[in-house]
This record gives C-alpha cells, structure tokens and sequence, in this order.
C-alpha cells in the first residue's frame, strides 16, 4: 500500500491509530446521523401536505432515479480526482439542497414537486459521493487493519443512524418535518468540514481513457468477478421489492396502525440490528466471510413479514432487528471481498456498478410499490416481498464462486 499514515498517540487502537481514518469516520457518522431523520421527515412532509401512497413512491423513486444516473459518473471521478475533494464538495452542496427543503416547510411555501426536485438534487449529490467515501477507507489505514476498520466504520455509522431513526418521529411530531430536515442540512455542513482533514495522497491513475473508456473498463473488472456481478443482481432483485416496502408501506401500514413514533422505533431497531452485527464482525471472522454473509442476508425477509403479519410492536420490532443484523453480517463480508481482490485504482468504478446494478430498478419498485399495493393489499404485498428476499438469496448461495472465496490473511 502506497498511502503514508499518521501515525497517533497510543491511546488510539487498531485503525483508529490513522488521523485520517479518524476524520473520515467522523464525517461519515454524522451524516448518517442527519441522513436517518431525513427520509422518515421527509415521508411525512409529503403525507402532510396531502400526497397520497403514489406521490410518496414518486417522490422518493425521483431521489433514486437521480442516484442511479449519476453514480456511474461519481465512481470515475472519484478514481479520477481527489476522494476527500469529490466528498467535501458534495457534502456541501447537499447542505445548501436540504436548507432549501427545511426553508420551504418552516415558511409554508413547499409543495410536493419542489420536494421531488431537491430530492433529485440530492441524490444525484449523493451518488457522487458514495464511491469516493467507499473506496477511501482503504487509503486510510495499513492493510492489516482493514477488516476491523471496515466493522468500525459500519458500526459508528449505524449507530449514528440509530440515534437518527429514534428521533426522527418524535422530531416530527413535536416540531414538524421542516425543522427535521434542518438537522440533516446541519449534519452535512459539519460532516464537510471533517472530510476537509482527510489527509492522504491522490492515487493518479493513469488512464488515457475518456470518461465513457473509464466507465467500461470498471465494467470490465466486475464482469470478472463471478460472484461481484451475481450478488449485484441479487440486491437489484433486493431493492426492486423492498425499497417500496420500507419507504412507502412501512410509514403508512405501521404509522397507521402503530402510530408515526412506531415507524422511527422500527427504524432504529433495523439500526441496531446493524449495530449488533457489526459488533459480532469485529469479534468473528470467518473464513468464507461472504459465503456465511449471503446466508445471513436471508435475515432480511423478516421485517416485510412482520409487518404483513402482526399488529404487535415487539414482533415489528423483532423483525427489523433480524433484518438489519442479517443485512450487517453479509455487508461486512462484501465489503472485504471488494476491497481485497479489486484493484485499488478501479475500487470507486467497481462501488459505483455495485451501487447502480443494486438500486437501477428500485426507482421503479417505489413507483410501483403504492398502486400495486393498493391493488393487492398492503399486507399480501409485504407478504410477496419477504418470500421474494428469501428466495433471491438462497439462489445466489448456489454459486460455487461465493462458497470458494475465502478472505485474506
């Protein structure tokens, strides 16, 4: 590894030995905090000012379809320029989408297309960010310390979104979506500054490419990777059905019968799900990470059964917590995977086919989620959910290339 670290006083451990490491989880843990209040906020600013299932499923299918888009773009910039650069220049433009947001419901002036826009303002912005704060964590410490620091990150992040998803019902229903979604613009002006103390070199990838030839040449690397390019369509299938399941099923079946806080409870219990994973990741490696991963993700085909199922918190709540803990074990496990067998100059490429191959069809899962439920039932709707998240995954466990891969010492 190229990257020359900081070394740091000894009261700091393992990756937290690295500045820069340190920066750079600092930033990522308050813009998950700020990122949980906002789509619960934002879900219901729409209900409130009269958006019905449908308009929900537009809108939040607009951030997505923004995200998808651009992510492509951001994953070749960010192997092109400076991450940290690409991080604190997104971070701060989103800071400006979200005040604009928390200004139109705080003054009354908000309407559901003028969410929808900034919404797609935003997620563009967070697409280009994404591949860029993904592959820079390996800059940030010495190979050894990757696994612990890949769990770390998660587990700050997580429980970050834990504290966000447990206010953010309370927020809105004590002080309104507006002021809610302040918080999230505050959380990215804050996380922008941190990222600003990124420290490490600019890896200059020489390519005489044009952006398209970039483009096609992460392609290339994951079409090589049997079970990169598999997992990737096992998410889109993934997000295909429970995107709409969670941003537009989840408010209205378990605010409606549990009341709007029950949601954000919900919402924080999928986030300790996390947190307990990533606990259990930092203390248990197994050999065959992804392997063991793919069989906890089948976890996540709890929580939409939950919902259809029962009426009973505890059971809803169960339910999110198995979904988030499976979804942890088996992100760990990928994350490693990439980081150890892909080129470091082609890891932003590589996350942005991950995250374009896993959410391409979940703009048009939201889209459909509302009249097709509608159509169907809520609950038999969530029901097809769970068996089709189940099914996916024990699919993908049929690949010899994902039993086989073994992480590295």
């Amino acid at each position: 590894m190229t990257t020359e670290l900081v070394a740091t006083p000894s009261r700091f451990k393992g990756p937290l030995r690295s500045a820069p490491f340190r920066w750079l989880i600092t930033g990522a843990t308050i813009t998950n905090l700020g990122n949980a209040i906002a789509p619960v906020a934002l879900a219901f600013a729409v209900l409130d000012l009269g958006g019905s299932a449908a308009e929900l499923g537009t809108v939040i299918a607009l951030y997505a379809l923004a995200d998808v888009v651009t992510v492509l773009f951001g994953g070749v910039l960010g192997d092109r320029l400076p991450r940290q650069v690409m991080m604190v220049g997104t971070a701060v433009l989103a800071a400006l989408a979200q005040a604009l947001i928390a200004a139109a419901l705080i003054g009354g002036w908000a309407t559901i297309p003028l969410l929808a826009v900034v919404g797609m303002a935003n997620g563009a912005l967070g697409a280009l960010n994404g591949p860029s704060s993904q592959a820079l964590t390996k800059q940030t410490v010495p190979d050894a310390q990757l696994s612990p620091a890949i769990s770390l990150r998660r587990i700050c992040q997580n429980t970050a979104q834990i504290a966000g998803f447990a206010m953010a019902g309370v927020l809105v229903a004590a002080i309104g979506a507006g002021w809610a979604i302040g918080v999230d613009a505050v959380t990215f002006a804050l996380a922008a500054a941190c990222y600003s103390q990124v420290r490490v070199p600019h890896l200059r990838v020489p390519s005489g490419l044009s952006m398209l030839g970039d483009m096609g040449a992460g392609f290339r690397e994951v079409l090589s990777r049997t079970w990169l390019w598999v997992l990737i369509l096992q998410a889109l299938v993934y997000h295909l059905f429970y995107g709409g399941a969670q941003g537009v099923l989840g408010p209205i079946v378990v605010g409606d019968e549990l009341g709007r806080p029950a949601w954000g409870w919900a919402m924080a219990a999928m986030m300790t799900g996390f947190l307990v994973g990533g606990l259990v990741s930092l203390r248990w490696r197994p050999k065959r990470a992804l392997f063991v991963g793919t069989w906890f993700l089948a976890l996540t085909a709890a929580f939409p059964l939950a919902m259809a199922l029962s009426d009973s918190l505890t059971v809803v709540l169960l339910g999110a917590l198995l979904h988030g803990f499976g979804l942890e074990i088996f992100s760990v496990g990928w994350d490693l995977s990439i980081l150890q067998n892909v080129p470091e100059d082609k890891l932003a490429r590589v996350y942005a086919f991950d995250q374009v191959g896993s959410f391409v069809a979940r703009p048009l899962g939201l889209a459909l989620t509302g009249p097709v439920a509608q159509v169907v039932g809520f609950q038999n709707w969530l029901v097809v959910v769970g068996l089709v998240m189940a099914g996916s995954t024990f699919l993908a466990l049929l690949l010899p290339d994902i039993r086989r891969l073994e992480r590295r010492a």
